[in-house]
Parts: C-alpha cells; sequence; structure tokens
C-alpha cells in the first residue's frame, strides 16, 4: 500500500519524494515552515487509516496530534469514505439554484443532536468561516457591535475571527482589527457582568485547546449563560475543537448543561474525510438577524452535497458507536498515565490537565517541548503544541484510539520526556 501510496504520487524514491516535497514547501508553500518542519525531522506523509499515519519510507506513527482535533473518527473512516464515494457519482457541488437534499438532512440531523432548542444552521467550510458567521448574526441580532471573548483564545486567523482571540502576536501584524473586541480572563465569572454590559456576544470555547488545554472550573459556563442572559448578549459557543465527542460529551457545553444562542463547528464534523463547518442558532435569533434577508450571509462551496454526506455519516458513526462515552473512559486512561508521568518528572513537566481525549502536558520550560516532540516522533508517535501556549504539549487522538494504543504513545511520552531531561538538565532551576 506505501508503494502504491508512492506510485500515486510520481515519485522515484523515497528520498526523492521527501526532496521534491520540502523544495516545494520552500519556494511555493510557506518557506519558514519548511525549515522548522524539517529541522523537527518531519517525513512526509503518504496513507492513513484508523490512528496511523504511514509516511514516505513507510514508517507507522500513531496519530496523537490528531489534526488538532479533526479527526474524530481517524483516517478515511469506512463509512465516511463510502457515503462521500456515493456521493461522488451523483453531484459533488451545489448549483446553489435548486434546493439541497444532503443539506437539509444535515441540517436537521445537527438540529436533533444540538442542545436545546438550536435549531436554524449556516453551513461553511471551516472554523474560521463559522466564527466570522457567528460574529456576524449576533451583531445583526442585537444591533449592538461589542464582542467579548477571553483571553488565550483562539477562534480562528481569518480577520473577525482573529479580533476575538487571544494572542497578540498572531493579531499586531494585522491591526487594527475589529472595533469594540474587549478580551477577559478565562474561566473567571466575576469578570462577566461588567465586560459584558451592551455587548452583543460572549464567544468562548468550553474548553480552551490552543490556549494551553485550559479546562474551567465546573459552572463556569452556568454563569456565562446567566450573565449574557442579564447583559441581553448572546452567548457563542465556540465548539470547533470541543464538540462532537471531544470532550467526552456530545458537545463541550454538556458539561455544564447550559444550551448557548449560537455554537460553532468544524474539524469532526465530517469525521475527517471533507472540509465542512457550520454554525447553529436558535430559531428566534436566526429571524432577528436574517429573517428578511435570506442572501446577506452566503458562501458558494458552504453546504455542498459531498460534505453534507461526509457529515451525515459522521454524526451517525457519533452516535451509533457511542464515541463520546468512548472519549471520555479513554480520555481518563490518557490523563491519568500524562499524570503519572509528570509526577515522575516534575523538573520537566508542571503539570497534565485535560477533559476527554483533548489533554495538555504542560512543561516548566519551552525549551523542553523542542526535544520531546522530535523524540516522540522518532518513537513513532506524533504530538503537537498548542498555538498559544509553547510549554503545552497537546495529545489529541482520534476518538476511535485503543486502550494499547494510548499505552504505546504514554510510552513514547515517558521515554521523550526523560531523554530531555537527560540531555538539557533542569530547564526550570
Amino acid at each position: 500500500m506505501i508503494e502504491q501510496g508512492r506510485e500515486l504520487y510520481g515519485a522515484a524514491s523515497p528520498q526523492a519524494l521527501a526532496a521534491e516535497t520540502y523544495e516545494n514547501y520552500k519556494r511555493y508553500v510557506n518557506p519558514p515552515l519548511a525549515r522548522v518542519m524539517k529541522l523537527s525531522g518531519s517525513p512526509v506523509e503518504v496513507r492513513a487509516h484508523g490512528c496511523t499515519i504511514w509516511d514516505h519510507t513507510g514508517k507507522a506513527y500513531l496519530d496523537f496530534a490528531g489534526g488538532y482535533g479533526v479527526f474524530t473518527l481517524g483516517y478515511t473512516h469506512p463509512r465516511v469514505v463510502a457515503a462521500v464515494r456515493a456521493q461522488l457519482e451523483l453531484i459533488a457541488l451545489s448549483g446553489k439554484t435548486m434546493f439541497n437534499v444532503l443539506l437539509g438532512r444535515a441540517a436537521r440531523r445537527l438540529a436533533e443532536l444540538a442542545p436545546g432548542d438550536l435549531q436554524i444552521s449556516f453551513w461553511c467550510n471551516s472554523g474560521t468561516e463559522a466564527i466570522e458567521g457567528a460574529i456576524k448574526l449576533a451583531r445583526a441580532a442585537t444591533g449592538r457591535a461589542k464582542i467579548v471573548s477571553t483571553r488565550d483564545a483562539y477562534h480562528g486567523k481569518t480577520l473577525g475571527a482573529l479580533s476575538v482571540s487571544g494572542r497578540e502576536s498572531f493579531q499586531s501584524p494585522f491591526r487594527p482589527l475589529l472595533a469594540d473586541s474587549v478580551c477577559v480572563p478565562y474561566g473567571d465569572a466575576a469578570v462577566l457582568e461588567p465586560a459584558l454590559r451592551d455587548a452583543a456576544a460572549f464567544v468562548v470555547e468550553p474548553v480552551q485547546g490552543e490556549g494551553g488545554v485550559n479546562v474551567p472550573p465546573v459552572g463556569y459556563l452556568k454563569a456565562v449563560r446567566e450573565a449574557c442572559d442579564t447583559a441581553g448578549a448572546l452567548f457563542v459557543a465556540d465548539e470547533v475543537q470541543t464538540g462532537l465527542g471531544r470532550c467526552g460529551y456530545r458537545f463541550g457545553c454538556d458539561r455544564d448543561g447550559v444550551v448557548p444562542d449560537v455554537m460553532t463547528l468544524a474539524k469532526g464534523l465530517s469525521g475527517g474525510v471533507v472540509p465542512v463547518g457550520a454554525f447553529i442558532a436558535k430559531a428566534g435569533v436566526w429571524e432577528r438577524a436574517f429573517g428578511d434577508a435570506p442572501l446577506v450571509h452566503t458562501s458558494t462551496f458552504g453546504g455542498a452535497e459531498i460534505a453534507c454526506a461526509a457529515a451525515l455519516a459522521a454524526m451517525d458513526v457519533l452516535e451509533e458507536d457511542a464515541l463520546a462515552r468512548r472519549a471520555r473512559e479513554r480520555g481518563e486512561q490518557l490523563l491519568r498515565g500524562a499524570q503519572a508521568i509528570a509526577g515522575e518528572f516534575p523538573a520537566v513537566v508542571r503539570e497534565a490537565r485535560g477533559l476527554g481525549l483533548l489533554v495538555g502536558v504542560e512543561l516548566t520550560h519551552e525549551g523542553y517541548g523542542g526535544y520531546v516532540i522530535p523524540e516522540m516522533l522518532k518513537a513513532g508517535v506524533t504530538a503537537a503544541w498548542t498555538l498559544n501556549q509553547q510549554r503545552v504539549i497537546r495529545l489529541e487522538p482520534p476518538l476511535v484510539v485503543t486502550e494499547s494504543e494510548i499505552d504505546c504513545a504514554l510510552a513514547a511520552l515517558r521515554a521523550g520526556i526523560a531523554a530531555a531531561y537527560e540531555k538539557l538538565g533542569d530547564l526550570s532551576a
């Protein structure tokens, strides 16, 4: 199969494929990223299935980076792939001038799974597009401009989404951003009431992924719901990374039993086969915002048949295979193991924390991360930093991960941390 993959890519040898890919990245894709990836020893991916990626040499890797949350069902889940293949024979992209049966079915299924009375959805292609739509919806529905978000949040890198994300180094080259964007500390209910006065919306992640896998206190989202109701602001739950089983619940906000006014989704919505995003809102909110303007917010590619076919299959697998419960069980195993490693190497690991199969290992110094992750890669396990906290290694495997695969990843993590400590010593001293 690996040889077939290389033949498909038209390379004479594994070395030639690696050299060609690096050169293309360096010249045509992202020169600084090409250098970083080459220094860290990144190979070339040619095939993937389940929790495993194979590189250009035939080496297998357990994927505990998980596409930053995309591969909820693992790679090439057979039911999703079959649905996409079948749809390709009929119509792949919507012509937009006629009704799209699969868009209607996908929107209905999402409403059935979503908490409370969330009902009407707009389908797009990515999480950042979903956030952009949610911001527009909130402003139109409330007649207000101010959007409140949290420090260290990550909601995307398009201009509106970037305005409500919490990392200055991503924002500064593009200022001025959206006016009336305010950040408050994450997980602190006491700051909500004054911040939300005259606000259109509060945009918040049930667990901050890129912020360093920060899990708020139980009850925080209930306080968010109450504060938004008091202020007349919309509660926008960014479930792009936390939704669809990732945190051991169908949606992250289910942990507190709350219903937001708007919820954004992407990443795992298609089971890791086709890019797709969506935001879903209460009918009354949608009516106030877009009730008389059906074309005020549109997308050429959003809601295409092929994406909706994938999403429908993925949502069915999520429910029928009880993957949220599986994420909770396997997540407890992963977190316990990471916490045991933290206790064994306190000079290197400050803390391990997480919810479901979203676990962060916070190092005592950024310098360790540049050694631990490449060492894990050598051992055949992928992992990744969180974007806003370079000391935090993220472990985010597919929800179909097995007990033995988690044990294997934990062994690679422990070996990487031990090697980093032996090589670098106590950097926190």
